[in-house]
């Protein structure tokens, strides 16, 4: 696998074809995918296969049990955390090499002690309007990939 230089983390995914798609997307980018539980599905479901396609055999996954499991066998020196609740917009990061990019789940997003531990590190992507709650998980993990490479000069 040509491997990109950073690594995508699900938070406690709730929706499994977010989390089939994202996979989609990391084979594409020949980057990981990280997985920390709970997840709110099994990965054999019918969802994630069929949001990922024939893809998902080709998904480089790693899954934790938890957030502490992760941190002790990564050891992420580079952080983003993606909230809407971020004050910082993407816009205003610099990714750097062998970046994790942390997303929280789908209907609870990240859990307060992410946000107590790494206040500088919250970032969002720009809504202008009122009228929805959120963006899509997958459409943003997409998003900010991009820009992770466009940075990165891949």
């Amino acid at each position: 696998m040509n491997q990109k230089n950073f690594t995508i983390v699900l938070y406690a995914p709730d929706i499994p074809g977010n989390t089939g798609s994202i996979g989609r997307t990391c084979v594409a980018l020949g980057t990981r995918l990280v997985l920390v539980r709970p997840l709110g599905f099994d990965l054999d479901e019918k969802a994630v296969r069929r949001a990922g396609l024939d893809y998902w055999k080709y998904v480089d996954v790693s899954i934790y049990d938890n957030w502490e499991q992760f941190l002790k066998t990564e050891s992420p020196e580079s952080v983003f955390f993606f909230s809407k609740l971020g004050e910082k917009t993407y816009f205003d990061a610099e990714f750097t090499e062998n970046c994790y990019i942390v997303f929280g789940s789908e209907t609870k997003g990240l859990p307060r002690h992410i946000f107590e531990t790494y206040p500088d590190q919250m970032l969002s992507l720009p809504m202008y309007s009122d009228k929805i709650r959120s963006l899509n998980l997958s459409n943003v993990a997409t998003a900010v990939s991009y820009e992770v490479l466009r940075q990165l000069n891949i």
